[in-house]
C-alpha cells in the first residue's frame, strides 16, 4: 500500500488525511498536539477552531455556500462533521465548537488507513507529503520550510473574538433575531443609539492594546481585522461592518437601531455566545471595560477574552501549482491557510484538492481538473496564478470564479446560476476522483 505523510491535523490536514485514506492510501498523520500547544490552541482534538465557530453562509448565492456544497458532493470530512454538529445561526453554518473537533478526531483516529503520530516536525519530510501546519506553524518547522524554499515567509496576525455566557446578557435590552428574519431568530442583538455608539467608539480606539511583537495595522488581513483597528479607520466604519443595523428592528423601539452588536451561539447548549466581528488584541481588562459599554452586556460574564495570534503564509503564486504542490517537486504539497487561502472552509477545500491530486499521483491516475467555473478550482487557480504581484490571503468569492457567458442583472440570480453551473461540473467529476 502506498504511503503519504500529512503534517498537521487542523482542518486542511484532517481533510487531506481523510481523502487519501478513503482512496486506499496509507496515511501517517503527524500532529504536535498535545505535546506542544500553540498559544491559540486549547484542545488536543483535531480540527480545532481557534477563532469563530461559524463556517459562514450556507446559501448557494453565497460563494462560500457554493464551496461547501462542492465539498459535500465530494465527501468532505470537515463539512460532514460540521453538518452533524450544527447549531442555529440563521443562514450560516455554525457548529458546536467542541463537538465538531471531537467528531473529526474520532473519525480520523478510527480510520483503518490512518496512523497518528504525536510529535513536532522540525525538518521537511520527503515526499509524498502534504504539509498543513497552518498559520500557527511552530518556529522550528517554519524555519525548515523557509530553508526548503530558500526564501522568507510573509507574516500577518489574526485575532479571535471574546466569548460571553448567555445568562449574563440582559435580555430586557437585547433581543433574538436573524438579519432580515432569515431562518430562525438565532442571534442575540444589542442596539446602540448614536450617543452610545459614539461613546463606545471613542473608548475603543483609545483602549490599551496587548503587546504583539512586530504588529502593524497594515499587516492585518481585512477579513479578520481587530475591531479596534477597524474603528480607527473612521467613525462610521463599524456601522458598515460588524455593527451594521440593516435588516434588524429593535422591538423596544420598533425601529432600525443606529448600530447593532450581534452575538452568535458558540456551543450546542446555547450557553456561550461570541461577539460577531469582535476579533481583538486589546488587553483583557480593557476588553471587559469597553465591551461592557454595549447595552445588554453591562454585566456580561466573559468566559474567553479575545486573543491575537500570528498567521504565516507562503508566496504561493511563485511557489505552488494549481494542486497546491511545489512547482519543483509534485510529491511535496501544502494545504490550508499557509497557502494563502483564508477561512475555515477554504482551508479544508485546499486540503481536499491537495489530497485528491496526491492520490492520483501516487496511484498513477490522471490528475483531477477542477476548472475556474468551480469554487474549488477558482481558489486553487488564484493562489497559483503567477501573474499576481501583491499576493494576499483570499477568501472564496464570485469575483475569482469564471463569469457566466450570459448576462444576468440580478446579483442573487446570477450567483445562483454560477453555483448551479459549478455543481453540474462537480457532478460529472465525482466518479473520476
Amino acid at each position: 500500500m502506498m504511503k503519504v505523510t500529512v503534517v498537521g491535523a487542523g482542518l486542511a490536514g484532517s481533510e487531506a488525511a481523510w481523502q487519501l485514506a478513503q482512496r486506499g492510501i496509507s496515511v501517517e498523520l503527524i500532529e504536535m498536539k498535545p505535546h506542544k500547544m500553540s498559544p491559540a490552541h486549547h484542545s488536543a482534538n483535531f480540527g480545532e477552531l481557534v477563532c469563530s465557530n461559524s463556517l459562514r453562509g450556507d446559501r448557494l448565492e453565497n460563494a462560500v455556500g457554493l464551496l461547501k456544497e462542492e465539498m459535500r458532493q465530494l465527501g468532505s470530512l470537515i463539512i460532514s462533521c460540521a453538518d452533524a454538529t450544527r447549531v442555529e445561526a440563521g443562514g450560516c453554518l455554525a457548529v458546536d465548537r467542541d463537538g465538531f473537533s471531537a467528531l473529526i478526531t474520532e473519525k480520523i483516529r478510527n480510520h483503518p488507513n490512518i496512523t497518528v503520530r504525536e510529535e513536532e516536525v522540525t525538518q521537511m519530510p520527503e515526499g509524498p507529503v502534504i504539509v498543513a501546519t497552518g498559520p500557527l506553524t511552530s518556529d522550528d518547522f517554519s524555519k525548515a520550510i523557509g530553508e526548503y524554499f530558500g526564501q522568507d515567509y510573509l507574516h500577518f496576525f489574526d485575532a479571535a473574538a471574546p466569548l460571553v455566557t448567555a445568562e449574563s446578557v440582559d435580555m430586557d435590552l437585547a433581543w433574538w433575531q436573524s438579519r432580515y428574519d432569515r431562518g430562525t431568530p438565532d442571534y442575540i442583538n444589542c442596539a446602540l443609539s448614536k450617543e452610545e455608539y459614539e461613546a463606545f467608539v471613542n473608548e475603543l480606539v483609545s483602549a490599551q492594546e496587548a503587546e504583539v511583537h512586530g504588529f502593524e495595522d497594515k499587516k492585518v488581513f481585512e477579513g479578520c481585522m481587530p475591531v479596534e483597528v477597524m474603528a480607527r479607520r473612521g467613525f462610521e466604519t463599524l456601522r458598515y461592518g460588524p455593527l451594521k443595523p440593516v435588516g434588524l428592528v429593535d422591538p423596544n423601539t420598533g425601529k432600525e437601531p443606529y448600530a447593532v452588536v450581534q452575538l452568535r451561539q458558540d456551543n450546542a447548549a446555547k450557553t456561550v455566545f461570541n461577539l460577531v466581528g469582535f476579533q481583538t488584541h486589546l488587553k483583557f481588562g480593557e476588553q471587559k471595560r469597553v465591551f461592557s459599554m454595549i447595552p445588554g452586556l453591562e454585566n456580561a460574564e466573559f468566559v474567553r477574552y479575545g486573543v491575537m495570534h500570528q498567521n504565516t503564509f507562503l508566496q504561493s503564486p511563485k511557489l505552488l501549482d494549481r494542486y497546491y504542490a511545489d512547482r519543483r517537486n509534485p510529491l511535496v504539497a501544502f494545504a490550508g491557510q499557509m497557502t494563502g487561502v483564508e477561512g475555515y472552509v477554504e482551508s479544508a477545500a485546499s486540503g481536499l484538492l491537495a489530497a485528491l491530486a496526491m492520490a492520483a499521483k501516487v496511484q498513477g491516475k490522471e490528475l483531477p481538473q477542477f476548472p475556474q467555473t468551480t469554487a474549488i478550482g477558482a481558489l486553487a487557480l488564484y493562489i497559483s496564478d503567477e501573474r499576481v504581484e501583491n499576493f494576499q490571503p483570499m477568501n472564496i468569492n464570485f469575483s475569482i470564479v469564471a463569469p457566466l457567458e450570459q448576462r444576468i442583472r440580478k446579483k442573487a440570480e446570477k450567483n445562483l446560476a454560477i453555483a448551479n453551473r459549478a455543481l453540474a461540473v462537480i457532478a460529472e467529476m465525482k466518479a473520476g476522483v
